[in-house]
C-alpha cells in the first residue's frame, strides 16, 4: 500500500512537471523567429528533468539531507504557519514562497492533488525553475547579442542565433544545477531569480535613461533576490549596479579632441585626467586588454565616477536601495545567516579565489578546446618535418571571419599597441620626437609599452600573491572534514590535506586554469594567446576592435596622429551604430554567411572587472568550500562567453588536407567552421557527468559505521552528491 502510495505520489510530481513546464516552452518559442530551433531543445529539456525527478522521487522517497529541514518548512508554510521556523535553516523563505505560489495555483484551477505539498511535489518548484532558468538564460544572451548587434546597425537582430539557444540548453544542463533540479535545494530558484534580474539591467542598459518604473522593478527584483539567498547581494548590488555604474558614465560621450603632444609627465596625466572625467574613459575589449589596460580601465571609471556623481548615483540607486535594506536585515538579524549562525560565521577566505579556475576548467573542458588545437598547432608541423615527402599544403577558401575583413576596413584606429607604433614615426611634416619627452614620461611609455614587462609583472605579482593566499590564508571548514557525502571532502583529502609541499604545487594548476578560463572569457586574450594562433581567437577578428573606448594614458601623439581612433562618440543611443549601419543589409548577409558574427564579439574590460570584484566579494566570505557557491559566477560567466569557430589555419589545414568539401567529413569541417563545436562537446560532457553523479547517488547508497563497526544514523542510507 505505501508503495502505491510513492508511486501515485512522484507519478503526479511527474504530471505536475509537464502539465506546467509545457506551457512555458510553448510561450517561450512563441515569441521567436524560431519556433522549432527553440521548442526542440526545451522539449528535450522538459524530457530529461522529468526523468530525473522520477528516477529521484522512486529512489529517494524521504527528503534528504538539507531536504531534512527545507521539506518540513515548506510543508508548514504550505499550513499557513508562516510564524513557525526552523532555527538551523541559513537562507530566507523564498524558495517555500514559489512552492506555496504552485500549491494555490493547482488549488485555483482545481487539481490540487497536482501539488499538494509531499516531498515529490515540492521538488517540482526546482524542476520548474530549471526550465525557467533556460529560459531567462536565452533571453539573456539574446539580449547580450541584441546590444552588441546595436553598436553596428540600426536594427535589432530578427532571430535568436542558434549559438544562444544552445548556450541556454547547455547552462540548464550544468551538472550543479541539473543535480539540484530533482531535489529540493535552494539553488535553482536562487540562480533563476539572480538571471532574472541580471535580464531586467540588460533591458536597462538598452537605454541612455531609466524610468521609474524600472527602478522601482529593479528594486524589487533586486529584493526577490535577497529573499532566495543573501550572497546574491553581491550579484545585484556589485555586479549589476557596477555595471550601471560604467553605463551610467559611458553615456557622457563627449566630443572627440585632438591630443596635444606632450613632453612632460604631468601635463600628460592631467589631459587623461580631464578626458576621463568628461566620459573619455579606457575600456577596449577585454580580447585585446593588457594588465596595464585593465588598471587604466579602473583608475578611468573611478576618475569618471567621481566627476559625475549625480549622475551615476541617478543610475544605481535601485541598487543602493537594495544595498540598505540589506544592511538593515543584517542590523535586525545580528548577522548574515538566520540560523545556525555558530557554523556559518563570516570569514575572509581568499583561497576560494584560487579554487574557483579548476572548478571551472573541469566542467568547462570542452571550452578549452582553442587551447587543444594551439597545442597541436605546435605539435603537429614537428611532426611532419620530419617527413620529406610531406608538401606543403594548400591555402583553404576564405574563412567568413576573413571575408567579414573588408567590412571592418571603415573603422576607425587600430587599439593602443598599433596606435603607438604608427605615431612612433614622424611624418615628413612634423617633426616631433619620442626624444623630446620628459625622462618620466620616457620611462613610464618604456614601462607601459613593453610586453615583456607588464607580463613579468603581471606573473610575479599572481604567483606572490598565490602564494601568501596558500600559505596563511588556507582554510579547512569543520564540515568539509567531517562528511563524506560530498564529493568536495574526497577532494580535499587528496590535495589540500596532503601537505604543504601538495598545496604549494596546486598554485600551478591554479595559475594555468586562471590562463585558460580567462583567455575563453575573452575571446583569447591577446596577451595569453601566441600570434601565430589568430585564427583560434574571436576577438582578432571582432568588429568592436577598434571601438572608442581606448584612451590609454601613455599614448603619446607623435608623429601626424592626434587621436587613438578616428571613431566619434554618439550623442544618445540611437546614434551608436557604426559605420557599418549605412549598409544593414551588408551586416545582414555577413550574418547569413558567418552566423557567429556576434556572438563572437568579447565583452568590454569593464565587465570582465566587475565580475572579478563581484564574484571575489560573494566567494571570500565564505568559510566553507561548497561547489554549489560557485553556480551563479559559472552561470554569468557562461553567459558572456563569445563563440569560436574553426577557422581556417594550417593545422586544420594540414589535418585535413585533400578533403573533400563534398565528403562527410568535408562537410562535417565547413558546418564546424559555422558553427561552434565547443556547445555539441560541453552537451554530451555535461550528460556524461549527469549520468554518472545521478547513477551514484541513486544506485550507490551506503550505510555509515564507525571506526568500531557500529552502524550510525540508525542505519538510514547516505548517498553521495555534490
Amino acid at each position: 500500500m505505501a508503495n502505491e502510495t510513492q508511486l501515485e505520489r512522484f507519478g503526479a510530481a511527474s504530471l505536475a512537471t509537464l502539465v506546467l513546464s509545457v506551457p512555458l516552452v510553448l510561450l517561450l518559442s512563441r515569441g521567436t523567429k524560431q519556433k522549432f530551433s527553440v521548442f526542440l531543445p526545451f522539449s528535450l529539456l522538459v524530457l530529461l528533468s522529468v526523468v530525473w525527478l522520477t528516477l529521484v522521487s522512486h529512489t529517494v522517497s524521504q527528503p534528504y539531507l538539507d531536504e531534512v529541514f527545507h521539506i518540513p518548512q515548506a510543508q508548514k508554510y504550505c499550513e499557513g504557519k508562516y510564524l513557525d521556523w526552523d532555527d538551523k535553516i541559513t537562507t530566507p523563505p523564498g524558495l517555500y514562497l514559489f512552492s506555496i505560489l504552485l500549491q494555490k495555483a493547482a488549488g485555483t484551477i482545481g487539481k490540487p492533488f497536482i501539488f499538494d505539498c509531499s516531498a515529490s511535489s515540492l521538488r517540482v518548484t526546482n524542476v520548474l525553475g530549471l526550465i525557467i532558468l533556460a529560459s531567462l538564460a536565452l533571453l539573456c544572451r539574446h539580449e547580450i547579442e541584441s546590444l552588441l548587434y546595436a553598436a553596428h546597425s540600426s536594427r535589432r537582430p530578427k532571430t535568436i542565433s542558434t549559438y544562444t539557444i544552445h548556450t541556454a540548453f547547455n547552462i540548464a544542463l550544468f551538472p550543479l544545477l541539473f543535480f539540484f533540479s530533482g531535489l529540493y535545494y535552494t539553488d535553482v530558484i536562487s540562480t533563476a531569480v539572480v538571471v532574472g534580474s541580471f535580464l531586467n539591467h540588460l533591458k536597462r542598459v538598452a537605454r541612455d535613461k531609466s524610468s521609474i518604473l524600472s527602478d522601482l522593478v529593479t528594486m524589487l527584483l533586486g529584493a526577490l533576490t535577497l529573499f532566495m539567498r543573501q550572497t546574491n547581494v553581491f550579484w545585484v548590488v556589485v555586479w549589476m549596479g557596477g555595471l550601471e555604474a560604467v553605463h551610467a558614465v559611458k553615456s557622457l560621450r563627449p566630443e572627440r579632441v585632438d591630443q596635444p603632444f606632450m613632453i612632460t609627465l604631468a601635463d600628460q596625466l592631467k589631459f587623461y585626467a580631464w578626458r576621463y572625467s568628461v566620459g573619455d574613459i579606457h575600456d577596449p575589449p577585454l580580447g585585446l586588454a593588457w594588465p596595464d589596460d585593465m588598471l587604466f580601465t579602473i583608475v578611468s571609471l573611478g576618475v569618471a565616477a567621481l566627476c559625475n556623481p549625480v549622475r551615476v548615483v541617478r543610475q544605481i540607486w535601485p541598487y543602493l536601495s537594495v544595498l540598505a535594506a540589506f544592511v538593515c536585515f543584517v542590523v535586525w538579524n545580528g548577522g548574515v545567516v538566520l540560523g545556525d549562525k555558530s557554523n556559518h560565521i563570516a570569514t575572509i577566505h581568499l583561497a576560494q579565489l584560487l579554487y574557483i579556475w579548476p572548478f571551472f576548467a573541469f566542467f568547462s573542458l570542452p571550452l578549452l578546446t582553442p587551447y587543444a588545437i594551439s597545442f597541436l598547432s605546435m605539435v603537429v608541423p614537428l611532426l611532419r618535418s620530419k617527413n620529406p615527402h610531406h608538401g606543403t599544403s594548400s591555402r583553404s577558401p576564405t574563412s567568413p571571419a576573413e571575408s567579414s575583413q573588408s567590412l571592418k576596413q571603415t573603422r576607425g584606429s587600430k587599439a593602443k599597441k598599433s596606435n603607438n607604433s604608427s605615431a612612433a614615426s614622424p611624418s615628413s611634416s612634423n617633426n616631433r620626437s619620442s626624444s623630446q619627452l620628459s625622462p618620466g614620461l620616457q620611462a613610464a611609455s618604456m614601462i607601459f609599452g613593453s610586453k615583456i614587462i607588464l607580463w613579468s609583472l603581471y606573473q610575479l605579482t599572481t604567483l606572490a600573491a598565490s602564494a601568501t593566499v596558500v600559505e596563511y590564508n588556507t582554510i579547512i571548514h569543520p564540515f568539509t572534514l567531517a562528511d563524506n557525502r560530498h564529493y568536495m571532502f574526497y577532494i580535499f583529502r587528496h590535495t589540500i590535506r596532503r601537505g604543504n609541499a601538495v598545496r604549494f604545487m596546486l598554485i600551478i594548476p591554479y595559475t594555468l586554469t586562471r590562463w585558460m578560463i580567462w583567455g575563453i572569457f575573452a575571446g583569447c586574450s591577446e596577451w595569453i594567446a601566441s600570434p601565430r594562433n589568430n585564427a583560434l581567437c574571436p576577438s582578432r577578428h571582432s568588429l568592436l576592435n577598434e571601438g572608442p573606448y581606448t584612451s590609454h594614458p601613455f599614448w603619446i601623439a607623435l608623429g601626424s596622429r592626434k587621436r587613438q581612433t578616428d571613431a566619434a562618440y554618439p550623442k544618445d543611443l540611437n546614434q551608436v551604430a557604426g559605420p557599418l549601419a549605412e549598409n544593414d543589409q551588408g551586416l545582414q548577409d555577413l550574418g547569413k554567411h558567418d552566423p557567429l558574427v556576434i556572438s563572437a564579439e568579447p565583452v568590454s574590460t569593464s565587465t570582465g572587472l566587475i565580475f572579478l570584484l563581484a564574484t571575489a566579494l560573494s566567494l571570500m566570505t565564505a568559510p566553507l568550500v561548497e561547489p554549489r557557491y560557485f553556480i551563479i559566477p559559472w552561470v554569468m560567466w557562461r553567459l558572456l562567453i563569445p563563440a569560436w569557430r574553426l577557422h581556417d589555419h594550417r593545422v586544420v589545414n594540414g589535418l585535413f588536407d585533400g578533403v573533400n568539401p563534398n565528403s562527410l567529413v568535408g562537410r562535417m569541417v565547413t558546418l564546424f567552421r559555422r558553427y561552434d563545436l565547443r556547445l555539441t562537446l560541453e552537451t554530451l560532457w555535461f550528460v556524461a557527468i549527469n549520468v554518472g553523479t545521478g547513477y551514484i547517488f541513486l544506485m550507490k547508497p551506503y550505510v555509515w559505521k564507525d571506526e568500531n563497526g557500529q552502524v550510525l544514523d540508525d542505519g538510514r542510507l547516505q548517498r553521495f552528491m555534490w
